[in-house]
């Protein structure tokens, strides 16, 4: 028996070496220094050298390089490689450790973040709510920086720009305007980092300006001029304003360009990225619009209309602190007012003496149905001052259906611009207190953002009566008149809004 064991002991001491050789082991008997590769916070596995890690992903990735024109490709952010000291040797190559990155994250060039603040702004139902922040990344700081500076020049005008920048501006004699601040509204940080390159990366100002005014960088629509078209006809027709198409269009500096058939121009809504801020000193001479008084007379029938003493408009000298965003008055506040004329008033006499089995109202003498562009000169201003800070017309691809007229000041009188019945006294959460009168002749107004009302439904006015004072109620950025001429009951079925600056 002691015989058998010796003889197997001896078989097994010999067997061992064949055995160590045949299989291979995960272990060795020293330890040794390696790398352990984590993404994500997840372990990759262990290599030899980060070095050579590093390398292999730069000379992997020439596409990128000739794309962005740079010069190295780098790991993903979040890509972390700490040393160990290990027994193991299951140690993955470089490739495969490259093709377990691919899978998961994308690599990196140098470039720079540019986060961009949002900012405060009211919406449709009246409530302030501040507009999404959002990131882009650019390839150079001045991809940025240059971008930015067009953008501004895109609503400031490049001349303005230019002698603002350059601190030329002209010193105000007796009329004139000398621009304060120009600055963006929205907090921008710019950092370094390293850019995942599956990111949409700028590389020249051109495109990030496009993007930045139009809010896309695709192809804006063309529009083809045809014979007769005005640029406020091109404007209107494609849902923007005339300053849209100048922005849309740099080569066209002036409101009043003359077009030619077969022209072909830009057009496509502005949604700038950027609030452009621009503050203006203002010296300007501005009319001062007559007021009227209606005096009645029972002798004389309602159809009756005599202009016993012809308005005349006065003139003021006006200075004005005036703020523009993205090229549209926000705020305007006037500092001082010279009179330089005084305003004559007109004075009309009409009837109240009823025919018999009708009159009243009915009989209006007014413009009638159909020919209110035709009265050109009879409509009495609605306001006591003339600036007129926003126009009918679209923006930012939304029709605005009246004319804004501001600098007249709180609490400044507001009037009826032509003899009616009120229909409307009341409050909305966009129009805030407003007025409407029915003109009997299928032509109504509508006076919005008043801070008060002194009229009420059933009321029967006369032109240049007052009928409210001048407010910033409802959906107002600042004190000013929405004044709005309508063919038929506002905003009702069949209703349309008109120009009303061409009755004036």
């Amino acid at each position: 028996m002691k015989n058998k064991i010796k003889i197997l002991l001896v078989l097994i001491i010999f067997l061992l070496p064949i055995s160590t050789l045949g299989f291979k082991t995960n272990y060795l008997t020293k330890p040794h220094k390696v790398y352990r590769v984590y993404l994500k916070g997840e372990s990759l596995g262990l290599i030899k050298s980060k070095d050579e890690l590093n390398k292999y992903i730069d000379e992997r990735q020439n596409e990128v390089k000739e794309k962005y024109k740079v010069k190295k490709v780098y790991a993903p952010s979040q890509l972390k490689i700490t040393e160990e000291v290990t027994y193991s040797n299951n140690i993955l190559s470089t490739e495969q450790i490259y093709n377990r990155i691919a899978n998961i994250s994308p690599f990196t060039i140098n470039g720079y973040v540019i986060k961009i603040g949002g900012v405060t702004k009211n919406n449709n139902n009246n409530k302030k709510e501040k507009t999404k922040p959002q990131t882009l990344y650019v390839l150079k700081k001045n991809v940025f920086t240059d971008s930015a500076e067009n953008t501004a020049k895109s609503f400031v005008t490049e001349e303005n720009f230019k002698i603002y920048k350059e601190d030329k501006q002209q010193e105000i004699r007796e009329v004139g305007k000398i621009i304060e601040n120009i600055y963006i509204r929205n907090k921008v940080t710019i950092k370094k980092i390293k850019v995942p390159v599956d990111e949409k990366i700028y590389t020249d100002s051109e495109e990030l300006t496009k993007y930045l005014v139009f809010g896309t960088t695709e192809e804006s629509k063309a529009y083809k001029v045809r014979k007769g078209d005005t640029l406020e006809d091109v404007a209107f027709k494609n849902k923007m304003s005339t300053e849209e198409i100048m922005v849309a269009n740099p080569d066209i500096t002036d409101k009043n360009t003359l077009l030619y058939p077969g022209q072909v121009l830009k057009v496509g809504t502005i949604k700038p990225q950027l609030d452009i801020v621009e503050e203006d000193h203002v010296v300007k001479r501005e009319q001062q619009h007559y007021t009227t008084e209606t005096k009645y007379n029972k002798k004389k029938y309602t159809d009756y209309n005599e202009t016993k003493q012809k308005g005349v408009n006065g003139e003021n000298i006006v200075t004005q602190k005036v703020q523009m965003i993205n090229g549209e008055i926000s705020n305007t506040v006037t500092v001082n007012k010279e009179v330089v004329k005084e305003p004559i008033k007109e004075i009309i006499i009409r009837g109240t003496k009823k025919r018999a089995g009708g009159g009243g109202w009915g009989t209006y003498s007014g413009p009638g149905y159909g020919d209110v562009v035709k009265t050109r000169g009879t409509w009495g201003w609605p306001a006591t001052c003339s600036t007129i800070s926003s126009p009918f017309g679209y923006r930012w691809g939304t029709l605005h259906d009246g004319t804004d007229i501001a600098s007249c000041g709180y609490g400044s009188n507001i009037f009826a611009a032509q003899a009616g019945t009120v229909v409307q006294s009341s409050s909305k959460y966009d129009n805030g207190i407003f007025v409407t009168i029915d003109h009997h002749n299928g032509y109504y107004t509508l006076y919005a953002h008043l801070s008060r009302k002194i009229v009420k439904v059933g009321d029967n006015v006369s032109k240049g009566q007052v009928i409210g004072a001048m407010g910033q109620t409802g959906f107002a950025t600042g004190v000013h008149l929405h004044f709005s001429l309508w063919r038929g009951y506002p905003y009702h079925p069949g209703s349309r809004a008109l120009n009303a600056m061409s009755v004036y």
